[in-house]
């Protein structure tokens, strides 16, 4: 039988090119502040003003509120001029007790009397030590009677009003700082020796659509979930700008290896149509 003609194919020969490229892990998750504290009162009393409200910024021990700041101030004036008294009493005692001591050298006082000198001076000074103590937690009182922030923060919520009655661990102010937010999200077991501390991380947020925000991996946690097989690791993300907020879900990759060189060729002509330029082997 006679053969059939072979059709020719047209093949065509193309060179690979090695790229650096990035390799990565796609990942999901929400930034959170790094820091957050529930501020309470420290004191018993009414509120007597805030100072702030929530959105506002504030420096670290900036006022917020005052609790019963004038009863306060009142007592550690008080306690303050007992300490006034406790000291001239007790110069009075010592000076007692010199002259006592002075006069039993000469033979000429009782040794009833410097003893009572001595029991008096050191009774003076004990008085003298309880009002400087007293003095103290008055001061102390006064201090934790206005409530400061404990750190450079935004206010989250107020939750006491002037009027108010506190007690010590009633919430009055809710505090984020929003400087520094976390990026917590989560890779699979498989990848667990790979995700180390300082790997970039990049992701977008679809309130700002395009641009590209950057953290490092700060932590990771020593455990995986037994029911999702992964693991959670938190990235630390600057927001000076105050661009992100804390709650945002976001998008992103971690970059396990930075420019691995990695072999490409140009795809069939088909696929560069849908705008695909390069398939890795």
């Amino acid at each position: 039988r006679e053969a059939k003609p072979v059709s020719a194919v047209s093949v065509t020969a193309t060179a690979v090119a090695t790229l650096s490229v990035d390799r990565t892990l796609p990942i999901v998750g929400t930034l959170y502040a790094k820091d957050s504290a529930l501020v309470s009162a420290e004191v018993e009393g009414k509120v007597e003003r805030t100072l702030v409200e929530f959105g506002d910024r504030v420096k670290a021990g900036q006022e917020l509120a005052w609790i019963d700041t004038d009863s306060y101030t009142a007592l550690a004036h008080q306690a303050q001029a007992r300490v006034e008294q406790s000291k001239a009493l007790a110069h009075g005692a010592e000076q007692d007790l010199n002259r006592q001591q002075a006069l039993r050298k000469t033979g000429i006082a009782a040794p009833s009397d410097l003893d009572a000198a001595e029991a008096q001076a050191d009774q003076s000074r004990a008085a003298l030590k309880a009002a400087e103590a007293a003095a103290a937690v008055a001061q102390l009182n006064l201090d934790r009677s206005r409530i400061r922030a404990p750190f450079d923060a935004a206010v989250a919520d107020r939750i006491a009003s002037a009027g108010d009655f506190v007690r010590p661990g009633s919430p009055m102010f809710r505090m984020v700082n929003d400087g520094v937010l976390k990026f917590i999200a989560q890779a699979p077991e498989s990848f667990a020796p790979q995700v180390v501390r300082d790997l970039p991380v990049v992701f977008t947020v679809d309130a700002h659509p395009g641009k590209r925000f950057e953290g490092k991996v700060f932590l990771i946690s020593p455990q995986i979930n037994l029911a999702t097989r992964m693991f959670d690791f938190g990235a630390l993300v600057p927001n000076a700008d105050r661009l992100l907020k804390a709650g945002t879900f976001a998008r992103g990759e971690l970059v396990l290896e930075r420019a691995v060189p990695t072999r490409v060729v140009p795809v069939a002509s088909v696929l560069s149509s849908s705008g695909v330029s390069r398939v890795f082997i």
